[in-house]
């Protein structure tokens, strides 16, 4: 889930704080994360907060004499039990040596803390931008790049990711809607045929929320949060992308071409399975986060919309047609 809601070049500055200012626990965190970093111990440093952040605390960070602004993003309670923090720092890393991210500044292994590059000028893609099939193509193209980087220390399919979130779900004892056992039954059904299938993997982002794209005029497109990040089967990444944009036929025939070059029946089912996988993933992670949440986002409610659109994918007529052709 995108947390870096930053980068929109029309949003005001904040007054922020000084280093040695802080008064709420939050600001003690940033100061204790600022003062981490060596290059800025004898420097003034000033910080505010960033809206726009679901998960994680997020700042601007800004330090005399140093023209270039930071972004300071602080781990969430509880955010360890879902996110790879090895891995998601080595994509973040890899990202921005390749100029598909931000720069990187700094990370704590230890704490999860990371510091990058604030994208002055760049703005997060809204859910108009994501209608644009021009935008489509840039983050495609994106994606290719990553994909061929090498693979990611960890491998961590759609489908560990989904079957760990059941057995969280049942031994936490998490409130699923009433129609999940019939979503769950069919994922199994379609797990196994895209094991016995064969799986694609490479590197993948795993996260397509809009604000996780950054457009510039005249500038590349960047990604940005590579929280989800793993090794994953390649048509997930892609249908996880035109599930979120809410892509209609003839968009995702478009970019199941930019991707693999041609829409075969075999290639297009594998991205339409998918995509309704990706619903069940995360109606899932929705539902354990409300567990120990204390937001007043309503992740239940996030939650049991996406099973329910996973249902309606898994009541399609060609349900069946697309699980016996992976």
């Amino acid at each position: 889930m995108t947390d870096l809601a930053h980068v929109e070049a029309a949003e005001p500055r904040a007054t922020g704080r000084k280093v040695g200012e802080a008064r709420t626990p939050g600001e003690q965190r940033v100061e204790q994360a600022i003062a981490a970093i060596e290059e800025w111990r004898l420097a003034a440093v000033s910080y505010h907060p960033v809206s726009g952040g679901i998960s994680n605390s997020n700042w601007r960070v800004d330090v005399e004499g140093d023209p270039v602004p930071y972004f300071l993003k602080i781990p969430g309670e509880g955010s360890e039990e879902y996110i790879d923090r090895v891995n998601s720092h080595e994509a973040t890393r890899r990202a921005g040596a390749m100029g598909i991210g931000p720069r990187v500044v700094h990370i704590d292994a230890v704490t999860g803390v990371e510091v990058i590059e604030f994208l002055e000028g760049y703005r997060a893609c809204t859910n108009a931008d994501l209608k644009n099939l021009d935008i489509a193509r840039l983050i495609i193209g994106r994606h290719k790049e990553f994909q061929t980087s090498g693979l990611l220390p960890h491998t961590k399919t759609v489908f560990d990711t989904i079957d760990g979130y059941i057995r969280q779900v049942e031994r936490l004892g998490v409130r699923l809607p009433f129609f999940a056992g019939r979503v769950l039954a069919e994922y199994t059904e379609a797990r196994d045929a895209f094991t016995a299938s064969g799986l694609d993997i490479v590197p993948c982002h795993n996260d397509p929320m809009p604000g996780n794209f950054l457009v510039a005029e005249g500038r590349p497109l960047r990604m940005i949060d590579f929280e989800f990040a793993a090794n994953n089967e390649r048509a997930y990444e892609l249908a996880v992308m035109t599930t979120e944009f809410f892509y209609d036929e003839p968009s995702l025939l478009e970019c199941v071409e930019e991707l693999y070059g041609r829409a075969c029946w075999q290639t297009v089912s594998r991205v339409r399975v998918a995509g309704a996988l990706a619903d069940v993933n995360w109606g899932l992670w929705a539902c354990l986060k409300r567990q120990y949440d204390t937001s007043s986002f309503d992740y239940y409610k996030y939650g049991a919309w996406k099973l329910d659109r996973a249902r309606a994918a898994m009541n399609d007529a060609r349900w069946g047609h697309w699980v016996r052709s992976l």
